[in-house]
């Protein structure tokens, strides 16, 4: 898969991962698990990216004695999923058109 695109796809899963509540690094990773493996490196390149993008904000909070880090989801976030959503059309339409020949489509 084109590395671009890849990108944006975990991107825009991982503010959907945070979409409905604050998380943290390791309930996002077993939240995605069944849809999509993801390394905790990638994980935490992809944070950053979107917080740089201010796609969400972190806080830090101690649980259990220990600082952890939880994600909260911005307004520019929440625009990101709904943008996908729109793109996926025209990707789903792209899809089908590389793949009409196969007789999948029609």
């Amino acid at each position: 898969m084109d590395i671009q695109l890849k990108r944006g796809l975990l991107d825009v899963c991982v503010l959907a991962a945070i979409k409905s509540e604050d998380s943290y690094g390791y309930k996002i990773i077993k939240d995605m698990k069944p849809y999509i493996e993801l390394s905790e490196s990638t994980l935490y390149t992809i944070l950053k990216r979107l917080e740089m993008a201010k796609m969400l904000t972190v806080r830090t909070a101690e649980h259990g004695g220990r600082l952890r880090k939880y994600y909260h989801i911005t307004e520019a976030g929440l625009q990101r999923i709904e943008e996908f959503k729109e793109e996926w059309k025209e990707i789903l339409a792209i899809y089908q058109f590389v793949t009409k020949e196969d007789g999948e489509h029609g």
